[in-house]
């Protein structure tokens, strides 16, 4: 077997949580030849072509980086090919062509931010907690053609707080999944890593990309299963409901149980100090939010400029 710096590696990723990846593997003296990521794109007031986070620190590295705007381009694999990969590692990229994956001798290695075959999928830090899970994890596993499904390498289990929300364990996973990685290459060098085929997937726990409408705020749940709802979209896409013709993200919000609370999305404040609205089996308190228009602050400070008219939620 080759040692970790005749390995040649390239790697593929776009955003911060890939970058992780990226500096685990340097600082462990790993040999990148180069890294893909997506093209620039243009965000802000001002439109302006925004590179991705890992193109920002495979450039402060010197690595050479690879923008390919189609996978299957002749002209990108060739390009791809000519850096003699030994192995391939893809942390929060796109779906690879066979021809890209293929390419190495060792294959294409994942990183993915749970404990597979459990929420297989785009989004698996925000709906492990929304689904109120205790703990979740990382794994390392060879890509193949069906999604999240190829052979498991490693795996590290994390624990979620009751507490935690998807940034805080956004944070959490990526070190443990540098870590893992790390590991993982450095079980393939010795010659000691084994692959075991994924065991049947649990159709109940999928992690489908979330879009818009996903994230309104259904009052009618109990309050713990609301509650879970806010920590995993918090910080981003962020859980809403609408309150005065007007989008409200809710960021923090605390539980009490109430058997003689009124019906769901019934809205209750004091104009001072709280906002509390019905669900299921009690209150929730609205402890951080952002009304459309406005930046994100405590329920006390917001209570100060703007009146809530109690009642029913439209």
């Amino acid at each position: 077997m080759k040692s970790k710096r005749e390995l040649r590696i390239v790697f593929m990723g776009t955003p911060d949580f890939a970058v992780t990846a990226l500096r685990y593997l340097l600082a462990a003296d790993y040999n990148v030849v180069a890294v893909v990521t997506n093209d620039d794109k243009k965000s802000g007031r001002g439109m302006q072509e925004q590179a991705s986070a890992v193109k920002i620190f495979a450039q402060q590295h010197n690595l050479p980086v690879l923008q390919p705007k189609n996978l299957k381009s002749p002209d990108f694999q060739e390009e791809l090919a000519s850096y003699h990969a030994d192995v391939q590692v893809v942390v929060a990229f796109r779906m690879l062509p066979v021809s890209v994956w293929d390419m190495p001798p060792y294959g294409t290695i994942n990183i993915h931010a749970s404990l597979l075959p459990d929420y297989r999928g785009a989004a698996p830090i925000n709906w492990a907690i929304i689904n109120g899970e205790t703990q979740t994890g990382v794994t390392t596993f060879q890509l193949k053609h069906e999604i999240d499904a190829g052979d498991i390498l490693l795996q590290q289990p994390v624990a979620i707080s009751k507490t935690e929300t998807a940034g805080s364990l956004h944070d959490k996973l990526a070190e443990t999944g540098g870590q893992l990685i790390v590991q993982t290459l450095d079980e393939l060098c010795s010659g000691k890593l084994i692959s075991k085929p994924q065991p049947f997937n649990n159709a109940d726990k999928k992690a489908p990309k979330i879009f818009k409408d996903d994230c309104i705020i259904t009052w009618s749940k109990k309050g713990d299963d609301i509650i879970n709802f806010v920590r995993g979209l918090n910080p981003y896409p962020a859980a809403h409901m609408y309150l005065q013709e007007k989008i409200v993200k809710v960021f923090q919000c605390n539980y009490t149980a109430d058997s003689n609370s009124p019906a769901p999305g019934f809205v209750d404040t004091d104009d001072k100090e709280y906002i509390r609205i019905a669900c299921q089996d009690g209150w929730i308190y609205l402890n951080e939010i952002q009304m459309q228009g406005k930046k994100r602050m405590k329920v006390t400070d917001f209570l100060r400029g703007n009146r809530i008219i109690k009642g029913n939620l439209a």
